[in-house]
């Protein structure tokens, strides 16, 4: 089970919500990468959070700049919408590429398309759920506009058309640091067969513990527990090795 550092990025700082909103900057996101590599995280996912609310390209200088000094696998995402940018981000260093607004909202297509070309394990799918009238659905542009799609069969909708790998969030409990969605992780994890990366909640090393003995995710993606020095990298190992 992978031990993820996720850093949602409003360039050129780090920032961490709360449901996605309210952006606290924190630094630069190299710093906390290096950091996070240099002391024995798994992977790092870096997300540019706004890219696509802002209608841009992600910046490509800033994703070459973290892949140049980091030595773990990199999963960049943000404002991806074309073959293209799976090239280029490829390009300046990045090993997988996470896809959300542009299959949602304009053409789900793009994961066959990248899947065919790059592989499915360089594609994951990132969703951004929200519980509505007791059913989870998906969330883009950072947690700001609703889709009609719920998670559940969206996840198997992208494992159908060749995503190697989800990231699932919960706009619900992004940055609460109160414990996971466990009952939304569990449905996922055990709705599809490939990879699924557990994120949003984690406010100590017990919320790990809690996850893990419900739901076995594939990895979990940890922010304020890290950014915020809440717990070292070592000890929410232990606590994964349950």
């Amino acid at each position: 089970m992978r031990l993820i550092a996720k850093l949602d990025v409003k360039p050129p700082f780090l920032v961490k919500p709360v449901h996605f909103e309210g952006l606290r900057k924190l630094g630069r996101p190299a710093d906390f990468a290096k950091k996070y590599s240099n002391l024995g995280i798994d992977e790092i996912f870096y997300i540019d959070i706004v890219a696509s609310l802002y209608e841009r390209d992600i910046l490509y200088n800033e994703v070459q700049d973290i892949a140049d000094i980091i030595s773990v696998p990199f999963a960049v995402g943000g404002g991806v919408k074309n073959i293209t940018s799976f090239s280029k981000l490829f390009h300046v260093g990045a090993d997988k590429v996470v896809l959300n607004t542009f299959p949602l909202q304009f053409d789900p297509k793009i994961i066959n398309d990248a899947a065919k070309v790059f592989g499915s394990q360089s594609v994951v799918v990132n969703i951004e759920a929200k519980k509505i009238n007791g059913k989870h659905y998906c969330l883009t542009d950072c947690g700001r506009i609703l889709s009609s799609k719920e998670v559940v069969n969206w996840s198997i909708e992208a494992e159908d058309r060749g995503a190697g790998e989800i990231l699932l969030q919960s706009v619900d409990k992004d940055g609460r640091m109160t414990g996971y969605d466990i009952d939304l992780a569990a449905k996922v994890v055990e709705s599809i067969n490939i990879p699924v990366v557990i994120a949003s909640g984690a406010g100590k090393v017990d919320h790990v513990k809690e996850l893990i003995k419900n739901v076995i995710p594939s990895g979990i993606a940890i922010a304020s527990l890290l950014h915020y020095d809440l717990s070292s990298i070592n000890e929410i190992k232990k606590s994964m090795d349950l």
